[in-house]
């Protein structure tokens, strides 16, 4: 942890010199006179949130790519792929992390404590209304953070201070132990509470920034994932008391629930009848949305089309549709793709071709039109952004939480309470939206079938959007063992062959992920994740 806090000093001045999220040029502040105006809290938050909006690739990375949905190896042009490393599971080791330094989320932690610190020991001129407003914003983040760690690594050290801001610290009280899962837990759910409690009765809708309705959606995650998910821990001498065992909760089960309806009940969201209004440029921040990383050609743009589309000076002209007719630049690309990512043949095609979502999400080709002779494949398209001229900007939001989850997730908090009846209608409502009134209904059957049926909708429904791999680790069969170790839950690597499990049950570490070998060094502390 040394290097982690070493780096960070005037944290309130760092989160300044990032904050460009719709605000005009601003002063400099030292820290000592920073914290004088409602304004200036403002401008920090906002540096926040400008934080939040720099890690929009972490879902995927964190919550997806690990969940047998994409390729590895090549592409459909022969360019060679991101991520095998995850798209394989193999090699997750101590010495290949696959991430390092926690992922980068401590230096976000730090800017949050400082708003925090200033929030609960300072700021005199916030009446206690604004005061509390800025509370349940700066909880909830630190909340969404440590909650993304806890799903990473299990137990991790819990900063809740700004240690380094005079550089007067003596360099051994940099050092953090980890700490352990149930304490991890506790401290994300306590924090939640801490964001509750700061709202109070504001129910205002803030797509674009954090809200009371961000904190109902992490909380329902949150006791979901406390009931279903056992999270193993060991400290440096190799104690494992620490772990987290999965409660089967109905109190944790109904708590997520009364979350999530809190969310319904506030009549703010609905789904977009047309899903693929959902990324549409000139439908940005609509009624689905809960949480979106806001991005604007004219102030910050994301690298999703070059991750996820094709090459065009490849593809044009090279490749085919279904019914053999030659492509050019279907997309109308101009160039921007680079195609890192690639999703698997046999994912795509367990999409039915009524499904809106399928056509809504990728472009298909093949490489020659003689069906005998030809190979599949794909970009994805929900992060086109928008063209001006010849150029193409990619300024697509990226969505972190939105209604459909809402519903999917009620589904899976009645199919936990044993509520199955309950289940199909929340599922049915996501089916409809994607097919139209002619919608292949769902009927509820057992625990298992009806997991395994949401796991399956919540695979169609959120790709690219960072949820996967997460699904797979909650997601249990029925013997309550998570998804990620069935086959049923899987998709195959090759096409027409038999699906193995994301995961063997063999190497149960790669539940979470190894710290990697330069942040153990740096702290004497700090102890391997359990497994490795």
């Amino acid at each position: 942890m040394k290097k982690i806090y070493s780096i960070i000093a005037l944290s309130g001045l760092l989160a300044l010199s990032s904050c460009n999220l719709d605000m005009s040029p601003v002063d400099y502040n030292s820290a000592g006179n920073f914290w004088t105006s409602e304004a200036k809290v403002q401008t920090f938050y906002n540096g926040l949130l400008s934080y939040l909006r720099a890690d929009y690739t972490s879902p995927c990375i964190l919550g997806e790519f690990r969940g047998g949905t994409i390729k590895y190896g090549s592409s459909i042009e022969g360019v060679g792929l991101n991520y095998g490393g995850l798209a394989h599971n193999d090699p997750i080791d101590a010495d290949n992390p696959q991430i390092s330094n926690w992922n980068g989320y401590y230096s976000r932690i730090l800017q949050v404590n400082d708003m925090i610190d200033h929030l609960e020991g300072a700021c005199e001129f916030l009446d206690e209304a604004t005061r509390n407003l800025y509370r349940g914003r700066a909880y909830g983040l630190r909340a969404y953070y440590y909650f993304m760690l806890y799903r990473t690594y299990g137990g991790v050290p819990l900063e809740t201070t700004v240690k380094v801001a005079s550089g007067k610290v003596d360099v051994n009280d940099l050092y953090m132990a980890r700490s352990t899962a149930e304490e991890t837990l506790q401290f994300i759910k306590d924090d939640i509470k801490r964001s509750e409690d700061g709202y109070g009765s504001n129910r205002d809708v803030a797509r674009t920034g954090w809200s009371y309705f961000a904190t109902q959606m992490l909380k329902a995650q949150v006791y979901l994932w406390s009931a279903k998910v056992t999270t193993n821990f060991s400290d440096k001498e190799g104690k494992t008391t620490g772990s987290h065992t999965a409660t089967a909760s109905q109190s944790e089960f109904q708590t997520a629930k009364e979350a999530l309806m809190n969310i319904v009940n506030s009549h703010k969201f609905e789904l977009e009848p047309n899903f693929a209004d959902l990324y549409a440029n000139n439908n940005k921040a609509g009624k689905e949305v809960i949480l979106a990383n806001s991005f604007s050609y004219t102030e910050s743009t994301n690298s999703y089309i070059g991750i996820f589309s094709y090459q065009a000076p490849i593809w044009c002209n090279s490749f085919y549709d279904e019914d053999g007719n030659l492509l050019s630049d279907p997309l109308d690309l101009c160039g921007t793709g680079t195609h890192r990512v690639e999703y698997l043949e046999s994912f795509i095609k367990s999409f039915d071709k009524a499904d809106s979502r399928r056509a809504a999400t990728f472009h298909e080709c093949y490489t020659s039109a003689d069906e005998s002779k030809r190979q599949f494949g794909s970009a994805m398209i929900k992060y086109l952004g928008h063209k001006e001229g010849d150029i193409r900007y990619a300024d697509t939001d990226v969505i972190l939480m939105r209604y459909a989850d809402v519903l999917l997730l009620l589904a899976e908090v009645e199919n936990s309470l044993g509520n199955y009846s309950a289940v199909a209608g929340y599922v049915n409502q996501i089916r409809e939206r994607a097919y139209g009134s002619d919608y292949p209904a769902f009927t509820a059957g057992s625990f298992a079938e009806n997991e395994l049926a949401i796991l399956k909708e919540r695979d169609k429904e959120f790709v690219g959007e960072g949820t996967r791999w997460f699904d797979l680790l909650r997601m249990q069969d029925a013997s309550k063992q998570p998804l990620v170790f069935s086959a049923a839950a899987a998709y195959p690597e090759v096409y027409g062959e038999a699906a193995k499990p994301v995961l063997s049950t063999s190497e149960p570490q790669k539940l979470l992920w190894p710290v990697n070998a330069a942040v153990l060094a740096g702290d004497s502390l700090l102890a391997q994740t359990y497994g490795y």
